[in-house]
């Protein structure tokens, strides 16, 4: 049917909503695990501890200058090394987290040297302790001034998700990988794919773009 087949993608829909619903469960554990780990990292930069901002120095300049093929090659190849066996699933999602962290830690702690030094001065001298103050006073705000920046690393986060079909992560692109082998037509199974992604991706732009008018609405 020449070079474009538009029933391609019900002759194999089986596959595409496996790949799809794998990616949105990739996408959601792994925007939950690097948001907090993300944080945690933020506020090791600017503790008052100094191995504590040594490490998450040297987590966030390490992990953002190396490729995500890297990182997720070291937890499908390198911890069987040492005995710990993973799947491409888990590998991925692991690597996904661990690498998006890295920009969502920079992203927080530049809304955190935004807010007012007094806001933590003020709240230490009520009693409240440094994690306390971080928790209850300094993060809500500075998450919210940050939330553009935060969202676009998320968006970022459900496209890099392609990269498990390189370890056989059972992913939108492992599944396509898959298709195109069996039917060899790349445009009409990857023009699907990227319709999918878009699935994802548009919804999840327009839903950061609301939550910042809320915020502002609220803050006015």
């Amino acid at each position: 049917m020449g070079n474009f087949d538009v029933m391609l993608v019900f002759d194999h829909w089986d596959r595409y909503m496996a790949g799809f619903i794998n990616t949105i469960q990739i996408s959601i554990i792994a925007l939950i695990g690097s948001f907090i780990l993300g944080a945690i990292i933020a506020i090791f930069r600017i503790a008052p501890l100094k191995p504590l901002n040594w490490f998450g120095t040297a987590y966030v300049e390490v992990i953002r200058n190396i490729p995500l093929l890297i990182v997720v090659f070291f937890f499908y190849l390198g911890l069987p090394s040492l005995g710990i066996e993973l799947d491409g699933f888990v590998s991925g999602t692991l690597g996904l987290t661990v690498y998006t962290a890295s920009f969502i830690a920079e992203a927080i702690r530049a809304g955190i040297q935004a807010i007012p030094t007094g806001q933590t001065e003020a709240a230490r001298a009520t009693g409240l302790s440094y994690l306390q103050t971080m928790t209850h006073i300094i993060l809500p705000q500075a998450i919210k001034i940050v939330l553009p920046a935060i969202g676009n690393q998320f968006i970022n986060l459900v496209k890099n998700s392609s990269i498990l079909a390189v370890v056989a992560g059972m992913d939108l692109m492992y599944y396509a990988d898959l298709i195109n082998s069996d039917t060899f037509l790349p445009l009409t199974v990857y023009t699907f794919v990227a319709l999918f992604y878009l699935v994802l991706t548009v919804p999840l732009s327009y839903a950061v773009l609301y939550m910042e008018k809320c915020f502002n609405i609220a803050d006015n």
